[in-house]
């Protein structure tokens, strides 16, 4: 999902830069210092399962983990997402930095908003429904994130409507891969350290 440098046109890219800078700004003034070990630890994990990258025209698709950022670290998503994206684009020239606005507003959004609607489910002990509502966050991200680059791409010129249709299309299965990785890792973390979902 990582937009590439020289796509977007200069208003998208301020827009991305604009709505990634107030969403970092409320995502700094939630985290709690005692959290920091915590949001490096999923940074770590999103830079590591966002490496592997399949190209699709001026973007990718790959393994993103922003549903569970989400449920994880509510607005701290935001921060951990950037942090990721930052030293792909500087170790691993993924992305960029004109486009590392843009590339963590279209994932970090999705983050934000999935993990709000799964995190009163999970903390509920309301069994099945929990793991079906940590399924359609994982999936769900990754659905609203593909959107949003596509209509990133979209609104840069009519050129890019055919590649952000197939940019959508790429990453429903990864969408699906993504629901079934939420269900087993929160599963996982309700059984064996429920405060880090429920605290």
């Amino acid at each position: 999902m990582h937009i590439s440098e020289g796509v977007l046109t200069v208003p998208v890219l301020l827009a991305g830069a604009g709505g990634a800078m107030l969403g970092l700004a409320v995502g700094l003034r939630h985290m709690d210092v005692q959290e920091i070990p915590r949001v490096a630890l999923l940074t770590a994990a999103f830079f590591v399962a966002s490496l592997v990258h399949i190209p699709i025209g001026p973007s990718n698709a790959h393994l993103v983990l922003n549903g569970i950022l989400g449920i994880l670290l509510g607005w701290t998503a935001f921060p951990a997402i950037f942090i990721g994206l930052f030293f792909q684009a500087v170790l691993f020239q993924f992305g960029g930095f004109t486009t590392l606005g843009i590339n963590t507003l279209n994932m970090a959004v999705p983050s934000v908003v999935m993990g709000a609607l799964a995190r009163p489910a999970l903390r509920s002990n309301s069994g099945i429904f929990s793991l079906v509502m940590a399924g359609i966050a994982g999936a769900g991200a990754i659905i609203m994130s593909a959107a949003m680059v596509a209509g990133s791409l979209s609104l840069s010129g009519d050129p890019f409507v055919p590649v952000s249709r197939l940019i959508f299309a790429a990453h429903i299965p990864i969408a699906i891969i993504e629901g079934v990785l939420s269900v087993l890792i929160i599963s996982f973390l309700l059984k064996t350290k429920p405060e880090v979902i429920k605290g």
